[in-house]
């Protein structure tokens, strides 16, 4: 993925709301009520360095040493509280994504609503010590994450 569809899908981020501060969702909130907060905002990419200079740059964050919890992410802060990462692939048939996980207060009670949504479950939901729950779905071949603290 080019520096420029990154800063393209991060300001498009910016653009819909996504990165700007909001409560977390609660099961007693009614759905009309009920928001989102992107809480780790991942980026994948063969060229890390490259695409945390732009970043910094372009938004004058400053992104940390990898962090092997993390599968060695780089991360900044955002705004209101979460991380935007940025890794390498894992795997060599890992593709570049951007792939932003959504706080939620019961992953298992996500995956399995996002499950019966329709949606394929990629990776079940994984505890990172120290870090809190996370899964990842695919729905319309979109990449979407969940996260537990």
């Amino acid at each position: 993925m080019t520096t420029a569809r990154l800063r393209a899908a991060f300001l498009a981020l910016l653009t819909l709301g996504l990165l700007s501060t909001v409560e977390p969702a609660h099961a007693e909130q009614p759905a009309s009520e009920a928001s989102m907060q992107i809480h780790y905002l991942e980026i994948v990419t063969p060229q890390v360095e490259e695409t945390c200079d732009a970043l910094e740059k372009a938004h004058g964050v400053a992104f940390g040493e990898p962090v092997a919890e993390l599968g060695g992410a780089r991360t900044a802060e955002l705004a209101g509280g979460g991380r935007v990462a940025v890794r390498g692939p894992l795997r060599e048939t890992e593709e570049p994504v951007v792939r932003p996980y959504v706080l939620v207060d019961d992953v298992e009670a996500a995956v399995e609503a996002v499950r019966a949504a329709g949606a394929q479950i990629a990776l079940p939901p994984t505890e990172i010590e120290g870090q809190g729950t996370f899964a990842i779905y695919i729905l319309g071949g979109i990449e979407h994450g969940l996260w537990e603290l």
